[in-house]
């Protein structure tokens, strides 16, 4: 297989992953939270806490725009800063309990999706499936950024 092959693949790979979490959440309403907020909130859901800085680079949003859209959440009660210990200065985002809450039913309703096209499928495919998100997690789609303690 070519590079350039290898690549196309990867790249169809992900418009399809972006293609399903589209057609999961497509029926999901979340009162008022618009789609910037909710990437936040997601972004926060699988890992938190975070800082202002992480936000801004992941979701290519401007360090204003995702302060603001940080200060809605936060007046909405779904999120929180505190201050990152040994380090007064500094500050870390993580969801609060009600946005904890909101985006466990996220999660619960995506799953129950995942869970029936999943049924389909025989136990040995499920496995396959499974140790393929695992090669893929471990050697593709990982990330160098260091672990925090905050």
């Amino acid at each position: 297989m070519e590079p350039n092959d290898l690549f196309r693949k990867l790249i169809a790979f992900t418009a399809s992953v972006h293609q399903v979490k589209h057609d999961f959440s497509k029926d999901l309403r979340l009162d008022d939270i618009t789609p910037v907020q909710y990437a936040i909130l997601e972004y926060l859901a699988v890992d938190q806490p975070v800082t202002l800085s992480e936000i801004s680079d992941c979701l290519h949003m401007s360090m204003p725009n995702t302060s603001r859209e940080l200060k809605k959440l936060g007046d909405k009660g779904l999120c929180e800063k505190f201050a990152v210990a040994g380090d007064r200065r500094k500050q870390a985002i993580r969801l609060s309990p009600e946005g904890q809450a909101m985006m466990d039913g996220v999660f619960a309703h995506y799953g129950s999706l995942f869970q029936a096209r999943m049924q389909r499928f025989s136990p040995e495919t499920r496995a396959e499936i499974e140790r393929s998100l695992d090669v893929l997690q471990t050697h593709v789609f990982y990330t160098d950024r260091p672990k925090r303690n905050v």
